[in-house]
């Protein structure tokens, strides 16, 4: 096996630029250019990219000029659908008697990247078949390390196309800031049908294009003024340990015997198939990290709120409408109360995510702005983004599903797991990251074992 410094060769990087069609310019006119951020894009400023991937059987025949060039102008036709993302962020400090600042999108067309790289030692199995996440993972991502606030500069949108010895992996990160999880899959499921159909018969359009006006509350000043003179008193640059990380997969039986399980010790049928599986995690994760029984503990989640408002926002709107909801309890109570009890917090937590919340929440931000910074996550904290609603495994370039999913490097802090569907209509995998000696326990624990649908040998 190759190692992380000389497994990986960068081919060719093209800067690509859109073309919006008259028609895009007709419908946001001359105002076009710059896009206002909400606070809900304002408070990912401080970190990382998304970062997600997919992973393909090389196609057969293969013929690598053919397929990236393919990918290549097909990522170009989706780009001038989205052509926000080919902007940059900007800053314009405000000459007042009190300091303050504007940070917005300008659709300058700076340009996306798209990079093309080859890791010819690499195999499909070095990435599906060891539990444990392989570090060489990351490098398949481009702008590893890169926090959203630095989308002044860099690019808001990058992907990296790495042919392996049998296959191909896609990765792409894409500014937390300008666009949110269910943004990030809109543009990949694009993607993937129009290069699919492209080769066909060079269609390029989408089926649902992006919603590119911002939403904000009536109340909101515009545009959003941050009460601060220069960026350096709320952007933090943190480096992170390296955290280990597994990949997970539970059947569709499992979970649902989870949920049931939940849902009868409650007298409930509230909870959720996935409130199950977090709960589950939350047992397991604090029985591996032997917290002491009255130590507090956290469960962080990122909840969408495109229909916790009135009307609701589109599916297709492109940026964030994500805030973080959080359950607690002592960590004697996780383990001794069952999971019912467990999963009912969580179910809780999200429902009290009313519409009067959601405004209170935006309302609040405005008056006194805070941001999301992974320095202040604590080892006794768990927290879950992402979503099993995803279209991940309908993303067809032409030459069939991808075999799986994988994330990079950002904001990877102990704790963190990220929730995806998985291959088995109704099944759901896990990224976990923790410590090395947490993550070993949870993979030796026979409860949380059980339910997961793998062979740990």
């Amino acid at each position: 096996m190759a190692t992380e410094d000389n497994f990986i060769h960068i081919l060719s990087k093209n800067t690509v630029h859109p073309s919006p069609t008259s028609s895009q310019e007709d419908k946001h006119g001359l105002n076009s250019n710059i896009i206002h951020l909400t606070p809900w894009d304002l408070r990912m400023l401080s970190v990382h990219y998304i970062q997600k991937g997919l992973l393909f059987t090389k196609p057969q025949p293969y013929n690598p000029h053919q397929t990236i060039s393919h990918l290549l102008s097909s990522f170009s036709l989706t780009l001038n659908h989205f052509f926000p993302l080919a902007g940059r962020l900007k800053t314009i400090k405000h000459n007042t008697s009190s300091p303050s600042l504007t940070i917005f999108l300008d659709c300058n067309n700076h340009g996306a990247d798209f990079i093309h790289a080859s890791a010819p030692q690499v195999k499909i199995a070095d990435i599906v078949e060891p539990l444990y996440t392989p570090t060489f993972v990351y490098s398949l991502f481009p702008l590893n390390g890169v926090l959203n606030y630095d989308g002044h500069t860099s690019p808001l949108l990058a992907v990296q196309v790495t042919e392996l010895a049998d296959g191909l992996f896609i990765g792409a990160s894409l500014n937390h800031s300008v666009a949110d999880g269910t943004s990030f899959w809109h543009f990949i499921n694009s993607w993937s049908d129009i290069c699919r159909n492209y080769n066909k018969n060079g269609e390029n359009h989408i089926l649902v294009p992006p919603v590119l006006d911002r939403w904000f509350l009536d109340s909101h000043p515009l545009p959003i003024r941050l009460p601060f003179g220069d960026s350096v008193e709320f952007i933090r640059r943190t480096e992170l340990p390296l955290m280990n990380e597994c990949f997970v997969q539970f059947s569709r039986k499992s979970l649902a015997e989870l949920k049931a399980k939940a849902n009868s010790e409650m007298g409930s049928d509230k909870i959720s198939t996935l409130q199950a599986l977090m709960a589950h995690v939350w047992r397991s994760v604090t029985r591996a990290r032997r917290l002491e029984a009255e130590r507090e503990t956290t469960y962080v989640v990122l909840v969408g709120n495109r229909n916790r408002v009135s009307p609701p926002i589109p599916e297709a709107y492109l940026g964030n409408t994500v805030f973080w909801i959080s359950a607690q309890a002592q960590a004697g109570d996780i383990i001794e109360r069952g999971l019912g009890w467990v999963a009912s917090l969580l179910n809780k937590a999200v429902a009290s995510q009313s519409e009067a919340k959601v405004h209170q929440m935006l309302t609040e931000w405005t008056i006194e702005p805070s941001f999301v910074y992974t320095d202040e996550f604590k080892p006794t904290r768990l927290a879950t983004g992402s979503s099993p609603r995803f279209n991940v495994y309908g993303n067809d370039f032409g030459w069939g599903p991808p075999i799986t999913v994988r994330s990079g490097l950002g904001n990877k802090i102990d704790g963190k797991v990220t929730v995806y569907p998985s291959p088995e209509v109704g099944g759901m995998a896990l990224e976990i990251c923790l410590s090395s000696l947490v993550l070993g326990s949870l993979l030796k624990d026979e409860e949380f074992v059980e339910v997961v649908n793998q062979s740990f040998g």
